[in-house]
């Protein structure tokens, strides 16, 4: 499977990449609508940026206590119903005099949501494609985030021209029940992978067990901190340049959706580990720019090729998949996910909450220098092969 024809012609391929992008595009509109409704209310810079990625904490309680239900749930079922659930939530926040206070309480429900659909998705992508495809089928997917991504804020843009921040949030909320709409319809039915009940107690033994091994520590860590403290650094867009931050954003997703493009469908599969290092500082290193606040051009230069980084998660999320045996990926993936999310919402918060004392600027190259940083004292640990460290086929205790 060589090609992104070969994936579209696995059975249920499809519907899968069809939900993941109007899900995506729904969460990237309601995003955009979130930020400016935010800023404009309040005009502060940390709040503006909690509102776009503060749900991410939310999702740290899925990844410790409902995680497993990402192995033990059937995957149709489940996505659908995930999707529905963001759809209605999105359109609670359309509502006419909704309070600050109450608009995060609500963000914090969707991103619980939010968690679980991760894990669920990707566990269901472990089932329908060869081991060597993963690759290629998740750098499809990650492209489809980068295509829909520049099509949602260029949607939102005009949305919240036409229309107001409430209006194009309801647009948000039409385009998640549209995603579980294709969930329900286009995927046919499979069994959950691992036997068992859902419950707090089967999501923390295996996640003991997944962050006992230290090659996988590693490879979690690598995937969530550089970046989660880059994704700070676009939570301060709408602060550092109001005018031009939905072109920012989509700059962003073209850089992602060209490096997802070249590493799962023209780097050859021999050069992935040699290119992993240097992709992984490509993600920060352009950000330290916004040290001599730069033009807007030079701005978008540097947002668009420091985006190319995030195709390293590519080989990391191989190497995870590599490390954990079958009927844990889910969860796995699903951990990986939702606390990558989490360090999002944590870089969100740390950059705005030092933009709100210094300056977006300043901010954002603070927070690309300390991605740089735990980046090179990560490096020593992802050195080695990972079929040598740990074998995938251990059992892992349920």
């Amino acid at each position: 499977m060589r090609t992104y024809g070969d994936l579209f012609r696995v059975p249920q391929f499809a519907p899968l990449f069809a939900s993941s992008a109007a899900q995506t595009m729904g969460t990237t509109v309601s995003g955009l609508a979130l930020g400016t409704l935010v800023y404009a209310a309040t005009g502060s810079p940390l709040l503006s940026a909690l509102s776009m990625f503060g749900s991410s904490f939310a999702q740290v309680v899925g990844a410790t206590a409902l995680m497993s239900a990402a192995d033990r749930l059937p995957p149709r079922a489940a996505l659908a119903v995930l999707a529905a659930a963001l759809g209605l939530g999105t359109a609670v926040l359309a509502l006419p005099g909704l309070p600050v206070w109450a608009l995060f309480v609500v963000l914090l429900g969707l991103g619980l949501v939010a968690s679980l659909g991760g894990g669920v998705r990707q566990g269901l992508l472990t089932e329908l494609l060869p081991e060597r495809a993963y690759v290629l089928g998740r750098s499809v997917l990650n492209a489809s985030v980068g295509v829909t991504q520049i099509c949602g804020f260029a949607l939102g843009g005009l949305l919240l021209d036409a229309l107001s921040p409430r209006g194009t949030l309801l647009v948000a909320a039409a385009l998640d029940l549209a995603a579980a709409l294709i969930a329900c319809l286009g995927l046919g039915h499979r069994p959950p992978r691992a036997a068992g009940q859902p419950s707090v107690a089967a999501t923390w033994r295996v996640n003991v067990r997944l962050w006992s091994s230290a090659p996988r520590r590693y490879v979690f860590l690598a995937l969530w901190v550089p970046n989660g403290l880059i994704v700070g650094c676009e939570a301060l867009f709408v602060p550092y340049a109001p005018g031009h931050a939905a072109l920012l954003f989509a700059l962003a997703a073209a850089g992602m959706l060209a490096g997802d493009v070249l590493v799962g469908r023209v780097v050859p599969a021999r050069w992935r580990e040699w290119l992993a290092a240097p992709l992984r500082l490509l993600l920060a290193v352009p950000y330290l720019v916004f040290f001599l606040h730069p033009a807007p051009v030079l701005a978008a230069v540097a947002v668009t090729v420091a985006s190319v980084g995030y195709a390293a998660s590519l080989m990391l999320q191989e190497r995870l998949v590599a490390l954990t045996p079958p009927d844990a990926r889910g969860q796995a993936l699903g951990l990986n996910s939702s606390a990558m999310m989490t360090m999002q919402g944590v870089g969100a918060a740390l950059a705005g909450a030092l933009a709100q004392h210094t300056s977006p600027a300043l901010a954002m190259s603070v927070m690309a220098a300390a991605s740089v940083l735990v980046t090179l004292c990560l490096a020593p640990g992802l050195r080695s092969d990972p079929a040598r460290q740990e074998p995938a086929s251990e059992p892992v205790a349920l």
